[in-house]
């Protein structure tokens, strides 16, 4: 069975979901420490304009996990982002697909981080057409740090390969894996070009850019 293991991010991008659907089970790591100027609150969509950054405010609280950040609901930011997300995509082949799974999850009122980017995250990998099953490592309470957490996830879960990002490569050390009997995979997902609105194609955007333009079938011809 294969694990894969990333801490959950705002509408992140497509190959984060990539990771998803090569895994068996994927573990939103939502008690890892959060970090300012990262990609847990926010993202990139596309406009006339060019790029736009989507940004959830929130109540920053140093060393303190991602499940226990709250969202700053001062802020009217639900709005904003919808009808940003609304007024450009809305001329994209699958926005009237997809626009009221998104409209429901900006209608409700969400006071942590981590519970709105869960289930975003869920639902977007649904509309993916993705089976993966999913598991909070908060409710997994494994102890231990960095390569030791996550063998203990997998191990948790009865996973015997670990799938991870390339730029993992740097730091991880396979053979504490391999003693665990958890063989060590590397995604190999690569940015490509697809149809877009707005001109000149910019890559890596948030995966709604895709899902709206080329639809959730489209991901089957690459994954």
């Amino acid at each position: 069975m294969i694990a894969s293991i990333h801490q959950p991010a705002y509408i992140p991008w497509l190959g984060y979901f990539d990771k998803i659907a090569r895994s068996d089970i994927h573990i939103f790591l939502d008690d890892a420490e959060y970090s300012k100027n990262n990609l847990f609150n926010r993202n990139k969509i596309k406009t006339s304009q060019g790029e736009m950054w989507l940004t959830v405010p929130v109540q920053y609280k140093s060393d303190a996990p991602i499940n226990q950040i709250k969202i700053d609901n001062s802020v009217n930011w639900r709005e904003k982002h919808w009808k940003a997300i609304s007024i450009n995509y809305a001329r994209a082949p699958y926005f009237k697909k997809y626009s009221d799974s998104f409209k429901e999850i900006y209608s409700q009122d969400w006071e942590f981080l981590s519970d709105l980017t869960v289930e975003m995250n869920k639902n977007i990998a649904g509309l993916l057409g993705i089976k993966t099953k999913f598991v909070k490592s908060s409710d997994l309470n494994v102890e231990g740090r960095k390569n030791e957490k996550l063998i203990n996830l997998c191990l948790a879960i009865g996973a015997d390969s670990y799938l991870s990002g390339q730029g993992a490569k740097t730091y991880m050390d396979g053979e504490l894996f391999l003693q665990k009997n958890i063989k060590v995979q590397y995604q190999e997902f690569q940015p490509f070009v697809y149809e877009q609105l707005w001109g000149k194609f910019i890559p890596n955007l948030s995966v709604i850019d895709f899902l709206f333009n080329c639809g959730g079938d489209a991901l089957k011809n690459v994954v």
